[in-house]
């Protein structure tokens, strides 16, 4: 799990609320899935470079297990990427810093 200040960390009954605004990467993950530990230094290194463009944000699978199954979520990590609350896109797997950066940036 991260501490970084500039990922947020997601919640299952609050969910909802945090993507409604503006366009926010959410990252799908899990604390035993070694690829999305392998994620976090990426996802950190992108929220530095984003911040006040976009929000990034995490949420355990685990801890919410209705909002996984909700957006179907099947395979760890998956960024979904939101604007205005309406999903405009996904990656699953393990992306470089590049890939997740130009990703935010083709959906403003």
């Amino acid at each position: 799990m991260t501490s970084h200040e500039d990922i947020k960390l997601l919640a299952e009954d609050t969910f909802n609320k945090e993507i409604q605004h503006g366009v926010v990467l959410v990252d799908f993950y899990a604390d035993w899935c070694g690829p999305c530990r392998m994620m976090t230094p990426v996802l950190e290194k992108v929220a530095a470079e984003v911040k006040g463009r976009a929000v990034i944000g995490k949420l355990d699978i685990d801890k919410a297990q209705k909002v996984a199954s909700q957006f179907q979520v099947t395979s760890i990590p998956t960024l979904i990427l939101y604007k205005e609350g309406k999903e405009v896109g996904r990656l699953v797997g393990l992306r470089d810093a590049a890939t997740v950066k130009d990703f935010i940036e083709r959906a403003k």
